[in-house]
């Protein structure tokens, strides 16, 4: 069993481990020729959270993916190229709405440069994933498209928050099935579109993206609260510093209603005051560490995992199918 890229998925067959291996060299190469550009400071910032690392989990999908048809497929890398650089794209944006220090243990870029670098960084990323997106077909241009649309979809309605009468927590499953769900969904179906597999092949893999993308960020919803900054890469608490709701605190709050304890309604409390200090936001997240919402929150992501393994029943047995099996158990590790 070896591992396969920063992701650290664990790949039972040496030929397997080859052409994955080999994929993800041709996306990060693709991905350092992408973001160049001919004015230096340009590429400096284009690649400034590229060269920082990251799991290339959106990318590692497309490579698995591409294993129920032909791997080798022309269209397989630019299309895990394509997902990558959208990507990374919105972590720029991301960091600017979130007023975020740090990312992937680095200066975040708006840190660096300000916000709008910060934030013509990201849209650079996009046109130059639409340059790569154009060659690749409508139909790829479409499907790219449509998931943006959901995209941009889930951060709005993050922002605007849920309307009155309806579930915290439903509303926010539903921002995630777009903000993240979405591109980790067309992962899936790139890998099997571009490399020929059959519709029915593609439909499964997509499926199977869109619910292992919400476990991946439930696992880092769990993380933010629950990692210190080597293991996420980010400050821990960034999420609740910031006011944006994440499933352990929207549990804690739905609990806190419920029973109304003292000690969960002083917490909620504590959330909803200034957590500008390092000792503010430490005492909270001492706490939220001690409190069953986070084991909750991490028993959400294991139901999601589990969702994602399932959809793969319909898939011919065999490595290809293990190392996506295996992937939704490295999601939940990440959670704990």
């Amino acid at each position: 069993m070896t591992v396969v890229g920063p992701f650290g998925l664990h790949v039972r067959d040496q030929a397997l481990e080859a052409d994955v291996q080999s994929g993800l060299a041709a996306v990060e190469a693709g991905l350092l020729e992408a973001t160049k550009s001919g004015v230096p400071f340009i590429t400096d910032a284009a690649q400034h959270l590229l060269r920082a690392g990251g799991k290339r989990f959106r990318p590692l999908l497309v490579m698995l993916a591409s294993q129920f048809g032909d791997p080798d497929a022309p269209g397989v890398v630019p299309a895990a190229v394509v997902v990558e650089l959208t990507h990374l794209a919105t972590l720029y944006h991301d960091d600017v709405m979130d007023e975020a220090d740090a990312r992937r243990g680095v200066p975040s870029a708006n840190t660096r440069w300000g916000n709008s670098v910060a934030v013509l960084t990201g849209d650079f990323l996009f046109a130059r994933a639409s340059h790569i997106l154009a060659d690749l077909g409508p139909e790829a241009v479409r499907i790219q498209a449509e998931a943006f649309e959901r995209l941009v979809t889930g951060q709005i309605l993050e922002t605007a928050g849920p309307r009155d009468g309806r579930d915290p927590v439903d509303h926010y499953l539903d921002v995630l099935s777009g903000k993240t769900g979405s591109l980790v969904a067309v992962s899936g179906r790139f890998g099997a579109m571009m490399s020929g597999a059959d519709e029915r092949t593609v439909d499964v893999l997509t499926q199977y993206g869109e619910r292992l993308g919400i476990a991946f960020q439930l696992a880092d919803d769990v993380l933010d609260i629950a990692s210190d900054s080597h293991e996420s890469g980010k400050t821990p608490g960034t999420d609740l510093r910031e006011g944006i709701p994440t499933l352990p605190v929207l549990r804690l709050r739905a609990q806190a209603a419920a029973d109304g304890k003292p000690d969960d309604l002083e917490l909620v409390e504590l959330l909803d005051g200034d957590l500008s200090s390092d000792d503010a936001l430490a005492e909270v997240l001492r706490r939220l560490r001690a409190h069953p919402a986070l084991e909750q929150a991490r028993q959400d992501t294991v139901r999601y995992a589990q969702e994602a393994r399932a959809t793969l029943a319909p898939l011919p047995e065999g490595y290809a199918k293990a190392a996506l099996e295996e992937l939704c158990d490295a999601v939940v590790h990440r959670a704990g």
